[in-house]
């Protein structure tokens, strides 16, 4: 990495007690070996696959994390919302009806110095109904592009049409665009035609021997009885999925683009938070 360039790493959705620690054990080796001076992580299923709280954004950012971006099942844990008003690192998605706490968007620095903009959206296809995320979107980057032209987006949606669409409406306006929610690591990723970074989805940050990264036999009862059946983490097999960009500091286009899938030994125990 050149001075004129910035490496930067996201990391996808954190599911559970082994999605942390697999984040706990891999990601100084992925900063180190990436040259990555800038973490955003999705945390929003972190709390035993459920939300998030503060104890546990604060072992994140003592992982190496710099910005936590959320979805849907941000507001799943009530004692996070205070946090949400006080802790700038931690974002909601940024189309929330207004008067909802926390923020959607930021600003940041990264460890060289760069300032680094983070956006963060939701999709609005079998999801909630929020505001247009595209039309958001227009709103958050032309703020952030008055400060930088480094900007991340996580954009935490449920259909692959709705994430491709949306990559192609930012490319040329954002660094990168990487979609969350689905937890299956999808094989896109690659540099759209005006220079942005785009893949469908990170994957997920928790247990391969699972059904998206919560207990096989519950999904299983789920489909089998359409009733709804808690979902509790899986254990086994833990994986790190993401991505790592590398970006022009100058004019904020990926230059390169590189997938993360990274195998983690030994499972979670009893994963009760």
């Amino acid at each position: 990495m050149s001075a004129a360039t910035i490496n930067i790493l996201m990391v996808g959705d954190v599911i559970g007690r082994v999605g942390r620690l697999a984040l706990r054990n891999c990601l100084d080796g992925l900063i180190r070996r990436h040259k990555a001076v800038f973490v955003v992580a999705n945390g929003e299923n972190a709390a035993a696959g459920m939300g998030i709280t503060a104890e546990i954004a604060f072992d994140f950012f003592n992982a190496g994390v710099d910005v936590i971006t959320t979805g849907n099942h941000i507001w799943c844990k009530r004692e996070i919302v205070s946090f949400l008003e006080d802790e700038p690192r931690l974002l909601r998605p940024a189309n929330y009806p207004g008067q909802v706490p926390g923020r959607g968007a930021e600003l940041f620095t990264a460890a060289n110095g760069c300032k680094v903009g983070v956006i963060n959206l939701e999709g609005r296809v079998f999801m909630n109904n929020l505001e247009c995320p595209f039309l958001a979107a227009d709103r958050e980057v032309a703020a952030l592009a008055k400060e930088t032209p480094l900007i991340l987006v996580d954009f935490h949606a449920e259909t692959t049409s709705e994430k491709g669409a949306l990559g192609y409406y930012l490319d040329g306006r954002v660094s990168v665009l990487a979609g969350t929610h689905t937890h299956v690591q999808t094989a896109d990723a690659r540099i759209l035609p005006l220079g942005t970074a785009y893949i469908t989805d990170l994957g997920m940050t928790g247990s391969l021997d699972g059904v998206i990264g919560f207990r096989k036999e519950q999904a299983i009862q789920r489909f089998l009885t359409q009733r709804p059946v808690r979902l509790e983490p899986a254990k086994r097999m833990p994986v790190v999925n993401g991505l790592v960009a590398t970006l022009d500091v100058a004019s904020g286009r990926a230059l390169q683009v590189e997938r993360i899938f990274e195998a983690v030994t030994g499972d979670a125990g009893d994963d009760r938070e």
